[in-house]
């Protein structure tokens, strides 16, 4: 079986130790949760991390995937010069799944070798103890959910083909707007809509997942569905157990981390 391991994880900079500082003690659901899985990834002996960044490359429904030899994490822009990693770029897989997916399909390969917050955090965090270790980063676009779980689906196809032992982070926060003092503002629906995603997943309703409205979507403002979705589709029809491992929301904005076992 090519797909090891999956999970959802967020991708707040205050997960950084240097970053979050005091702030690390309002997050520690989440900060174990996320070292238990970077045991399970060492465990399993992982070669190559695909990992689905939220923020999208470009304002448009265009899906983007990373080829470089050498991928580098750094942390400027929240004013922390110091920490960095570099991690190694999986080229023949990343042509195997532009391969898979190219033709109907809206996607382009970019060379750029410096990873944005959405796709460096959850790796910074859980590639501490695997060395030699490669990876995938895609970006996901403006398209629908249906559209992203479809892609997942075709990344799924190229990876079955492949013999390498893979997983799949699902970088994305969900609703910004839990708390009066949400950096977003508040709406009543936010509570509920985390839950509801969190029922979903652990029912395996793919389907009632990606027919979430985009009106609902917006209201709550959270771009995480989209990595979710996506992530969904590379599982659809595979034999999995989800498992929740925390969900906390201490700034007002969701943070989901679940895994999903094949």
């Amino acid at each position: 079986m090519p797909i090891i391991h999956s999970i959802i994880t967020p991708h707040s900079p205050l997960l950084i130790p240097s970053i979050g500082k005091e702030s690390n003690k309002l997050l520690e659901k989440t900060i174990n949760a996320i070292k238990k899985i970077e045991e399970e990834f060492y465990s399993t002996q992982i070669e190559t991390l695909l990992i689905i960044s939220s923020h999208s490359q470009r304002d448009d429904d265009t899906f983007s995937v990373s080829m470089s030899e050498e991928f580098e994490i750094n942390f400027k822009e929240f004013g922390d010069f110091g920490n960095k990693k570099l991690l190694k770029g999986d080229t023949l897989l990343t042509h195997q799944i532009k391969k898979e997916i190219f033709g109907e399909n809206k996607i382009r390969l970019i060379n750029k070798k410096e990873l944005n917050h959405g796709a460096g955090i959850p790796l910074y965090l859980l590639t501490e103890n695997i060395k030699d270790v490669k990876i995938i980063p895609f970006y996901c676009s403006e398209a629908s959910l249906n559209e992203h779980f479809l892609i997942g689906e075709k990344i799924q196809k190229a990876l079955m083909k492949s013999n390498k032992r893979v997983g799949i982070i699902a970088s994305g926060d969900l609703s910004h707007k839990l708390t009066p003092n949400a950096p977003a503002g508040f709406s009543p629906k936010a509570i509920k809509f985390d839950q509801r995603i969190v029922e979903y997943l652990q029912n395996k309703k793919n389907q009632n997942l990606i027919e979430i409205s985009p009106d609902l979507i917006e209201e709550v403002e959270t771009e995480g569905l989209k990595s979710i979705s996506l992530l969904m589709g590379t599982l659809n029809n595979l034999n999995y157990s989800p498992k929740l491992f925390s969900y906390e929301h201490p700034f007002g904005v969701g943070y989901l981390t679940m895994s999903f076992y094949l």
